[in-house]
């Protein structure tokens, strides 16, 4: 299944996704391309250097419609079949979940549907939560709130600041990733409603 990976920034869940494939922890999978809506994503060079081929669609001067339409026309170009999202900070529309209907996944810092959008962990470190985590999903177009392929639990202490939390939820973002990506493209599994069961 060709992989297709969409990032803004530094791309560590892309590299976690990447380096999963080459070693032959996501079989049948092959990421075909890393595209970014910022020239400057540092996950740019760092897909490159790993022998992917890399895009660049920026959003300036583009309507949202004609933005995505463009990514779409990029990803089909190069055989696309499954998108990751990984750190890419834009909200997708119908449209584009048209045309990859059932193959989005995201990953959210919390454990879902506790915690979605921005500042996922302030929002656990505020509210005094024990545990948060991290959690991959289809993209529907909800906020975070498509169908959980699966969750990894990380405990929340009471040093613990936003930033030493999300160091924490990151490492187990980069295994929780590729375990998911490795069931969707085993086929081993239903949609039943907004649950993913395992077959």
């Amino acid at each position: 299944m060709r992989v297709g990976i969409l990032i803004s920034g530094r791309g560590s869940n892309m590299l976690a996704l990447a380096d999963a494939v080459r070693e032959g922890r996501a079989p049948g999978a092959q990421v075909a391309l890393v595209l970014s809506d910022k020239p400057q994503a540092a996950g740019l060079e760092r897909a490159s250097e790993r022998g992917i081929e890399t895009a660049v669609v920026e959003r300036r001067g583009l309507t949202r419609e004609g933005h995505e339409g463009e990514v779409v026309r990029r990803l089909r170009a190069s055989g696309v079949e499954l998108v990751c999202l990984a750190g890419y900070m834009r909200l997708l529309s119908p449209c584009f979940l048209d045309e990859f209907r059932g193959r989005v996944l995201n990953i959210h810092p919390s454990l879902l549907p506790a915690f979605p959008g921005l500042d996922a962990q302030r929002q656990a470190v505020e509210h005094g939560v024990r545990f948060s985590g991290c959690t991959v999903h289809f993209v529907d177009e909800t906020l975070d709130g498509g169908p959980i392929i699966t969750q990894r639990v990380v405990h929340v202490s009471d040093s613990d600041t936003p930033d030493t939390l999300a160091a924490r939820i990151l490492r187990e973002e980069h295994a929780a990733y590729p375990e998911a990506l490795a069931l969707v493209c085993s086929g081993r599994y239903e949609v039943l409603g907004r649950r993913v069961v395992r077959s």
